[in-house]
């Protein structure tokens, strides 16, 4: 018998070696590339500045606080040229200033084309950055090959806006359509029981319903009206257009775009959103006018190379503002840049309150929210960081709803930007079953338990009414510490806290008028609010508070700005790429993952039937 299964044991023997030995060969020869690249970038880049440079703001990607995952997962996502590139904001900001400043910058360049998400509050912020460097009287000049929403935004701050004559400008509005899956799940046998607390809590409405509820149109509609507005009048005041031009112009869009054949370039020229229209080479022309040329190219710097060798900002002995970033959704336990871990948070907050050096804090909250529990986590910390005489001051960014209101409440002060999406105050639970599921594959469970509570919740049973009543009294229970402990944070009255509260979302602008913040204003606001209140210069020494990174990690991050253009242009095709998924699919591959996580255990790896959730499931348009 042994001698029959022998070469069996050989043929997966060899296929084992086979395949072992292709991963190492594959791996070896990428790391080498990255090496080459690494160094090919260290030995061309780092060069001094020439006089007339030309800085390139090419904002790639995603618009973010702080990257997601290490620095080598940013490297790999970049080598593969896959969407998930991503563009700091802190980074956009500060070669911006820094710009404004520099004798060998003479115009920046806006280069559109890259632009993937990035939220209203975002948008402002460079807005205000850009406005802030044309107070040096340089030249900004926006170009794309077509421009997003988002895009636009930011090329009408610019003294010229070009496009190339085949582009276009898409300006659509805001709002969103979602997958509604009750009869999809009834279909199958699934049950989505949700449990929740509030009106408006309606991020699992998809599960048990077929269309949005009234109350959902209602808060939408008030939503998207305010920041739609906003974005109109920010345009038009830019671009000098009458009021209502924009609105107009989609409004009589069929008509207006068949006057001028049917061009779209013609036609945002001739509605005055662009300054003309141009290719790229003729674009590089007009800038070398201002700038330079180095032999056959306009002299320029692209944003990332720029931002790699500005000067390391100089610690005052007087102390320092330790800004934390709160990005992503928030959970249990510890998670790496992109979400943020209830443990792993906290840490980062207990490790500048311990450091002598920093004498504030500023919270910079990105997120729709998360794990209750998590939540509570951080907001201990930060309560603590004030008992021991650090002022906090929190700044929300494009998302500070649910969980990111929740970690905002133990603060000195509450600065949002107008168009950031807060509130969600709301809880909700998820329970789903499949019994029906089982019954039509004609698969029966069965067991003993000492009591019914034992394995009260198997999705594979029907949920018992008694489990539905105790979740649903735990849910309640948090939503009274919610709103008790927001109603301790804005000096209201719990009641106060519930008739703005209900799950509805606002934007900050309407927050204010609400009490739920104490005023709009941008990160840079919120940082001087933290210099005042620890009585630090005007110009305080800001440091970010991050985790501890590997030497590979800050290897990788110390070059890979300047490198990336060419790490993607070295190994991109050695890589490969990943076949895209339209987005309604992939968005209902994720509604049904994130259905079928809430059956996980809850907090800490404990088997609670039900996790408390204060998470809005929403995004900033």
């Amino acid at each position: 018998m042994k001698r029959a299964l022998a070469p069996i044991g050989r043929f997966f023997g060899k296929l084992w070696w086979f395949v072992d030995g292709t991963r190492r060969v594959v791996l070896n020869l990428l790391f080498l590339l990255i090496v080459i690249a690494l160094v090919w970038a260290a030995i061309h880049g780092g060069k001094p500045l020439k006089e007339k440079t030309t800085l390139v703001l090419d904002i790639q990607g995603e618009v973010v606080e702080q990257f997601a995952g290490s620095a080598r997962d940013q490297a790999v996502a970049q080598l593969k040229g896959e969407n998930r590139a991503q563009t700091r904001l802190r980074d956009i900001l500060r070669a911006l200033d820094a710009a404004a400043k520099d004798d060998k910058i003479t115009q920046v360049l806006l280069d559109l084309d890259q632009v993937g998400n990035a939220t209203p509050a975002s948008l402002h912020e460079i807005e205000v950055a850009i406005q802030r460097f044309k107070q040096s009287r340089k030249p900004v000049i926006a170009y794309a090959n077509a421009y997003s929403q988002r895009a636009y935004y930011l090329a009408a701050q610019a003294d010229q806006v070009y496009v190339h004559p085949m582009g276009e400008v898409m300006i659509e509005g805001y709002g969103r359509y979602r997958n509604y899956y009750k009869d999809a799940l009834d279909r199958v046998g699934i049950t989505a029981h949700v449990l929740r607390v509030g009106t408006y809590k309606n991020a699992v409405e998809p599960y048990f319903a077929n269309e949005p509820s009234k109350a959902t149109m209602e808060a939408d509609s008030y939503l998207y009206d305010a920041l739609w507005a906003t974005y109109q009048t920010q345009v038009e005041a830019a671009r000098k257009l009458p009021k209502g031009s924009i609105a107009k112009a989609i409004d009589e869009l069929p008509q207006r775009l068949a006057a001028v054949g049917g061009n779209p370039g013609k036609f945002v020229l001739a509605e005055k959103l662009v300054d003309g229209l141009k290719t790229q080479d003729e674009v590089e022309t007009l800038l070398e006018k201002q700038g330079a040329k180095d032999e056959k190219h306009l002299r320029a710097i692209h944003l990332g190379a720029y931002v790699a060798q500005l000067p390391a900002q100089l610690p005052k002995p007087e102390g320092q503002i330790g800004v934390i970033v709160a990005e992503g959704e928030i959970v249990d336990g510890n998670a790496a840049p992109g979400k943020i871990g209830g443990e792993s948070m906290s840490r980062l907050i207990k490790q500048a309150r311990e450091d002598d050096k920093i004498k504030a804090v500023v919270l910079r909250v990105n997120s729709p929210g998360g794990s209750a529990f998590a939540s509570e986590l951080v907001r201990r910390e930060l309560e603590l960081t004030r008992a021991v005489g650090k002022p906090v001051v929190v700044s929300m960014g494009g998302v500070a709803a649910s969980g990111g209101y929740w970690i905002s409440m133990a603060s000195d002060e509450v600065i949002a930007d107008p168009s950031t999406i807060t509130g969600s105050i709301g809880v909700f639970g998820v329970l789903p079953t499949g019994e029906k599921l089982m019954d039509k594959l004609s698969i029966h469970t069965g067991g003993y338990t000492t009591t019914w509570l034992a394995n009260g919740y198997d999705p594979r049973r029907a949920l018992d009414p008694r489990l539905a009543q105790v979740v649903q009294s735990s849910i309640e229970n948090i939503y009274a510490e919610f709103t008790g402990k927001a109603a301790q944070a804005r000096k209201k009255t719990p009641q106060q806290i519930d008739a703005v509260g209900q799950g509805r979302v606002w934007t900050g602008a309407q927050a204010l008028e609400r009490g739920l913040i104490d005023r709009n204003g941008l990160l840079a606001d919120a940082i001087a609010s933290a210099a005042k209140r620890a009585k630090l210069s005007d110009d305080p020494t800001v440091r970010y508070v991050e985790p501890e990174r590997s030497t590979v990690d800050r290897l990788l991050s110390s070059v890979g700005d300047a490198a990336a253009p060419s790490l993607r242009g070295m190994v991109m095709h050695a890589l490969g790429g990943i076949p895209s998924i339209p987005a309604p699919l992939r968005e209902a591959q994720a509604d049904m993952t994130w259905l079928s996580e809430q059956a996980q255990a809850g907090p800490a790896g404990t088997r609670a039937p039900v996790k408390a959730i204060v998470h809005c499931l929403c995004t900033a348009p």
